[in-house]
């Protein structure tokens, strides 16, 4: 039987893929939705993922300012890169393994009483429809503004230093490489020692999966973006550095 290369979804069969989507990623998600106000089902499948600390996820919206319980529920997930794109019109929900572009919004109305479609790309039966995808994705990324998750506009112009703590006998002064574990000066922004950094800089994949917290040292997945164990980011994420 010959493979289904791209498959045509309705309403519901554009729930049920997100909803696999999702909860199946393993490194990455990514959004894509000019309006936002998430069903419960959704946030339940986002907060476990926020929980193993291993996924990157990015949300792109557009038209609309979050509403105040949006953006409360959004304050809580650690592993959440928001951005908004004023001209946004696309609807785009992507993992590293499958793409679904669509009709519908990341809206809960939209779900429930809409009718929609879609298509569902699967990375390893279209490789190049699915790459084409992704790049047209993480390019409308770049051209949003990104937001903390307090929701303000980042100013990359400004240097986002936290104040470390007054106190200088609790201030840690060393650090490890999160790749091969070679003690060096505690910088998150910097977390590789000299010959890992040059190993890394040959393709600067800031989400490239290393083996070690920064901090202590301990076995974990981690990454120049995320270079922090998370018992060392509760425990020290007023006091350092840590890149956004």
């Amino acid at each position: 039987m010959v493979k289904q290369m791209t498959e045509f979804l309705n309403t519901e069969g554009t729930t049920y893929k997100l909803n696999q989507l999702i909860k199946n990623a393993d490194n990455e998600i990514i959004l894509i939705s000019p309006f936002l106000k998430i069903n419960q089902k959704i946030k339940d499948l986002l907060e476990n993922q926020d929980r193993k600390r291993t996924t990157n996820i990015k949300i792109i919206y557009g038209k609309n300012e979050l509403q105040p319980d949006e953006n409360n529920w959004i304050r809580q997930l650690d592993s959440v890169r928001l951005a908004f794109c004023k001209d946004l019109h696309a609807k785009c929900y992507l993992s590293e393994k499958e793409a679904i572009i669509t009709s519908m919004n990341l809206y809960e109305y939209s779900q429930v009483n809409n009718y929609e479609m879609g298509i569902h790309v699967s990375k390893d039966e279209d490789l190049l429809l699915y790459k084409k995808i992704y790049e047209e994705a993480m390019d409308i990324f770049r051209i949003s503004d990104e937001l903390k998750i307090s929701i303000e506009k980042i100013d990359s112009k400004k240097e986002t230093n936290i104040a470390k703590s007054n106190n200088q006998s609790d201030k840690i002064e060393s650090g490890y490489c999160i790749r091969c574990k070679e003690q060096i000066k505690l910088d998150p922004m910097q977390p590789y020692c000299k010959k890992c950094h040059t190993s890394w800089n040959k393709y600067k994949n800031e989400e490239y999966k290393e083996k070690h917290c920064h901090v202590c040292g301990n076995s974990t997945t981690s990454s120049k973006i995320k270079p922090i164990c998370y018992n060392c980011y509760k425990k020290h994420k007023n006091d350092l550095n840590l890149p956004s």
